[in-house]
């Protein structure tokens, strides 16, 4: 956390990590407070899976593709916004790029993969 009371960031300057959605640019991390992590994620093909503690909120910025939701796809457009609730499998493909808020902060391991 920051004492000043605030923080900026810009997209240019986020550190790029691999993840099971593509590329995610991490903006704002567990690092920088543990109440939520906020990212954009270029996604092309992402492996099902779930977390056990996180909520997302996905907002798709750019691009189409689809969204699995446990056993139920919907399309995703730019403007498309989505909650995932813990628990949830979930995977997006196709060629999007989403604002995705975790809360809270994304621990490391709160990520479970499904079965193919």
């Amino acid at each position: 956390m920051t004492t000043k009371g605030y923080q900026v960031r810009h997209l240019r300057e986020a550190t790029v990590v691999p993840c099971p959605c593509g590329a995610s640019h991490r903006i704002f991390t567990r690092d920088d407070t543990p109440v939520a992590n906020l990212h954009v994620t270029e996604i092309t093909d992402s492996r099902k899976h779930y977390h056990r503690k996180a909520t997302e909120y996905y907002y798709i910025l750019a691009g189409m593709g689809t969204m699995e939701l446990n056993d139920d796809t919907v399309p995703l457009e730019p403007g498309t916004a989505i909650i995932i609730e813990p628990g949830t499998a979930h995977r997006a493909y196709g060629d999007i790029q989403a604002l995705i808020v975790v809360i809270p902060a994304a621990e490391h391991g709160d990520e479970y993969f499904c079965e193919e």
